[in-house]
């Protein structure tokens, strides 16, 4: 039927033309098939390049949190380093007010000193009075022979002669405290009056004080009497001359409480 419709040659024309648009169609749907094959790598390679992007942004992200967080640091570094050097300055000030106090008192306590040698030299036996600066303290030590009877706490005349000299420069020293210290030797002692060495200690003590107290009219309030027996020896019992050096009383002058407070106040530097 074909062939009686249509010339042979021209069936032949369009059998080719239909062929060739067959095969571009099969072209178009090979370049279609590579087309969609490069279109899902380079989706694959978009998703990649946001999953980068993404991760970079986080870290990003964290930098940015560490920078602020050491800038926290570096300001709290900032202040701590200010706060210890005032801390430190604080510390120096007072390390130099301490010094200060100290020479202060070391001055007063070397006047102090000075002022009972001038006073106690004349007419006494450097044998039976000592007078030094031990720390923060001026102390006299007595021998007991220039001071008691033997064996017993009854003060002699020259003992009330040396005392109320000694009353003269405590009541110069208003700001300072006396205590009376009674020692000592190791040689046992017992009598009616006494029931050993603690004992004779304590009461050579409280004679000086009353005696100061009484016949001095020094202020009591600032008297303290202790008995010390036959302990903190500074020689050796064992000779004569070691007990002797041994029985003594000792004279103390001590800054009050407050009075050495004061010191170490800025205000009063």
């Amino acid at each position: 039927m074909m062939s009686s419709c249509v010339g042979k040659k021209k069936f032949l024309s369009l059998q080719k033309m239909y062929d060739d648009k067959q095969n571009e169609l099969s072209k178009c749907y090979d370049e279609k098939g590579t087309i969609q094959h490069d279109l899902t790598k380079a989706q694959t390679k978009i998703e990649g390049l946001e999953a980068q992007l993404l991760d970079c942004k986080s870290l990003r992200d964290k930098q940015i949190t560490q920078v602020g967080n050491l800038t926290v640091l570096n300001q709290e570094a900032n202040q701590n380093v200010s706060k210890t050097l005032s801390q430190l300055e604080n510390k120096d000030k007072y390390i130099q007010l301490l010094q200060a106090a100290k020479t202060k008192a070391d001055s007063i306590n070397l006047a102090l000193a000075v002022n009972l040698k001038g006073v106690l030299q004349q007419g006494l036996d450097d044998q039976d009075v000592e007078i030094k600066v031990d720390k923060t303290v001026v102390m006299i030590n007595l021998s007991d022979k220039m001071l008691y009877t033997t064996g017993r706490s009854d003060l002699t005349p020259r003992a009330n002669e040396i005392l109320g000299k000694i009353a003269k420069i405590i009541a110069q020293k208003p700001d300072v405290e006396v205590m009376v210290e009674g020692y000592t030797d190791n040689q046992p002692m017992k009598n009616a009056c006494m029931a050993d060495n603690w004992d004779l200690s304590v009461k050579r003590a409280t004679s000086v004080v009353r005696a100061l107290q009484n016949a001095h009219n020094v202020d009591p309030n600032r008297l303290i009497a202790a008995g010390r027996g036959q302990y903190n020896a500074l020689a050796s019992n064992l000779t004569e001359e070691g007990r002797a050096q041994n029985r003594r009383t000792r004279i103390i002058f001590m800054p009050k409480i407050g009075e050495f407070y004061d010191l170490l106040n800025p205000d009063k530097k």
